[in-house]
């Protein structure tokens, strides 16, 4: 193998693929990039068996082949040197790195050792835009557990709805909060997927590109994700998704609208002193305002006034406050609609304008 390309244009491509190089794996291999130049094209491939990522590199290709190098150490080189012409080249068991004044020799693991990150790429599903890499996805995605010992939880619910119009839905929960999210996610008669929230997430990397491609290989059990020059796969998740439907509230006895920026200033600023006692804020609301509070007795207490719009009876709740801010943290709505009907009942969050949107977390039961 002979290639030759510019550092700039492998530098921003190499760091997504980097995010599939495995971490500590047993397996060498998996702790290697792939190389391959074939059929005119240069691409770099990475996987650790739960995510692989495939990028295609613009580069003049002299010989074709493939090799594997330490991720790694190649990628910590590679981001040394700014710009200007590398060259790479496979002498018997050895991969050259060569550019400006550098000369560096790399030992390899041959590529057939490497496994396949997908057999097929599948049928297509749907279509990922813009705004749902930038906005729908994060809206849902961070409420996923990130424990992989508990599969259903780590995971996003991708499923069609009872109308025959792609009208399709998200759902993730990790047991303490739940988002959903309807609507164009998609088109096709699929029913339901669980998929890799961890994947999802790498998909943020790909925003500032085009649309991306959704597939679902059967044969594999696999996602795919393509977008133009980057392939991201991911194996789907057999196991039951909880039934989020009875989890939802249906009525409420207190309702507020709140400023969403004045509330998240006021949520971290009881974060300081919530951080000392289990994370717990609590919510009173009351006419014209929601009053924010948390309390460390070897600290001191806070209170925070945010003004609100409120109908029904004046109520009070307790959550831990990581959950409040990573609700607010991951919308950006101007107006926050809050619903509940009891301090041991799930207070309801929503976006005012966005009636497809909902997230849901569990209370914190106190004293007094």
């Amino acid at each position: 193998m002979k290639v030759s390309f510019l550092c700039e244009n492998v530098n921003k491509k190499i760091s997504i693929v980097n995010h599939a190089v495995s971490s500590r794996s047993q397996l060498p291999i998996l702790l290697n990039f792939l190389f391959k130049a074939e059929k005119g094209k240069f691409t770099i491939s990475a996987t650790d068996l739960e995510i692989g990522i495939e990028a295609e590199v613009p580069a003049s290709i002299e010989e074709e082949g493939s090799v594997t190098v330490p991720a790694k150490t190649f990628y910590d080189l590679l981001s040394s040197v700014d710009k200007g012409k590398i060259v790479l080249k496979t002498e018997e068991n050895n991969l050259i790195f060569e550019g400006d004044k550098i000369r560096t020799i790399f030992q390899t693991i041959k590529a057939d050792e490497f496994p396949k990150i997908y057999e097929e790429k599948g049928e297509e599903i749907g279509i990922f835009t813009k705004e749902v890499l930038e906005k729908e996805i994060p809206e849902v995605v961070f409420s996923a557990s990130q424990d992989t010992g508990r599969p259903a939880l780590s995971g996003v619910l991708f499923g069609r709805g009872k109308s025959r119009k792609g009208d399709f839905y998200m759902v993730a929960t990790d047991g303490y909060r739940l988002s959903f999210k309807k609507g164009g996610v998609g088109d096709g008669d699929e029913d339901k997927i669980l998929v890799p929230s961890r994947i999802l997430r790498e998909l943020a990397m790909l925003k500032d590109g085009g649309d991306v491609s959704v597939r679902v290989s059967p044969k594999s059990n696999q996602i795919i994700f393509e977008q133009e020059d980057v392939i991201m796969v991911g194996r789907l998740i057999e196991a039951e998704f909880p039934n989020y439907q009875k989890i939802i509230p249906q009525d409420y006895s207190t309702k507020a609208v709140i400023d969403r920026k004045d509330f998240l200033s006021a949520v971290k600023t009881c974060a300081v002193f919530a951080r000392e006692t289990a994370n717990i804020i609590k919510l009173s609301i009351g006419k014209n305002k929601i009053v924010v509070s948390a309390s460390a007795p070897s600290v001191g207490e806070t209170t925070i006034d945010v003004d609100a719009t409120m109908e029904g009876e004046e109520n009070e709740i307790a959550f831990n406050v990581r959950y409040v801010l990573e609700f607010l943290s991951n919308t950006d709505g101007e107006k926050i609609i809050f619903e509940m009907s009891g301090p041991l009942n799930s207070g309801v969050f929503k976006i005012e304008g966005e009636p497809n949107y909902l997230h849901i977390i569990m209370p914190i039961r106190i004293q007094g």
